[in-house]
């Protein structure tokens, strides 16, 4: 049982009984969740992740207009819970659950994961927001919304705004065509194993980009990126010739079948920006498929104004 099937379970047996009998009035209007921060929000929990912050706790939303009297009755409640479930011990934290579990108001989890209490309408202050802190936002499962408010934030925030995504994408594309296209194989003519290495490291952080921009997903934190790109219907196949690229030495017997993975892994790339119509360069070259993705964005974006760099 991984750690979001625990939190459902323990919710479904504890949790829910507790609100409906204590809370009957503010019951309807709650949330219950396991979002956010960890591993165990991924799913991507096992017996090593377990040595910190692992608990059957869940997070228990209240509306933002809840007054500080309620959500206080609210933490006692959620504290006075069972220690103990299916052998996991909740640790004492305080506020009981700490960061990760325990009781927020809507806003609140929203603004401590993003920086923003409701996905931003503005291009540029979706723009800035991380990767990572957006899958931290939309990750794991929702057991109980009696609104649909808490969902309906996590949906805005689940998908990048187009000018948001095409904006990121050129920017990736152009980093992945400079580092890999190159300057991978000119760092290794000049003898610069170091540089070849950083080269081809951000040749595979931005191919990871792409990757999650193309299946319109957001990409955790890097601890956990290459699991989660298994995981992608359209990609998966590619972690095992990126983490080659990464973990295999830059000799002069490997540097052209390396240099060949990353011509293949463009190949891939623009064959999928041609097919979504975000760019009709044949060429595989990546630069230039970074303009034209670029000149998707509208004009009326503040985005359209930055580089294609970003």
């Amino acid at each position: 049982m991984n750690g979001i099937e625990l939190s459902r379970a323990y919710y479904l047996q504890f949790g829910e009984p507790m609100l409906k009998r204590d809370f009957p009035a503010l019951y309807p209007r709650l949330a219950a969740a396991k979002v956010g921060e960890g591993s165990d929000c991924f799913g991507f929990d096992d017996a090593l992740s377990r040595d910190h912050d692992f608990e059957a706790g869940f997070l228990l939303l209240a509306p933002d207009d809840t007054d500080r009297k309620t959500l206080f009755a609210l933490e006692r409640a959620y504290a006075a819970l069972p220690q103990e479930f299916m052998g996991v011990r909740r640790p004492k934290m305080a506020p009981p659950g700490g960061r990760r579990c325990g009781v927020f108001t809507v806003s609140e989890f929203y603004l401590r994961e993003t920086g923003h209490p409701t996905p931003p309408a503005d291009d540029t202050a979706f723009y800035a927001i991380p990767d990572y802190a957006l899958a931290a936002a939309t990750n794991g499962a929702v057991f109980y919304d009696g609104t649909g408010d808490f969902t309906a934030r996590r949906e805005g925030f689940s998908r990048l705004p187009g000018a948001v995504r095409a904006t990121r994408l050129a920017a990736a594309l152009i980093a992945a065509g400079q580092s890999g296209q190159y300057n991978y194989a000119r760092c290794v003519g000049h003898g610069e194993e170091g540089a070849a290495q950083l080269a081809i490291t951000d040749f595979v952080k931005s191919c990871l980009q792409i990757c999650f921009l193309l299946e319109e997903k957001h990409p955790p934190f890097y601890k956990w990126v290459f699991r989660a790109l298994r995981a992608l219907p359209r990609f998966s196949d590619l972690a095992e010739p990126l983490s080659f690229l990464l973990t295999s030495e830059n000799s002069a017997a490997l540097v052209p079948h390396k240099a060949g993975i990353v011509e293949d892994v463009a190949l891939r790339f623009s064959d999928a920006l041609r097919k979504e119509g975000l760019s009709n360069v044949e060429s595989p070259d990546l630069e230039r498929h970074a303009y034209a993705v670029k000149d998707t964005v509208p004009k009326d974006s503040p985005l359209s104004r930055l580089s294609v760099f970003g």
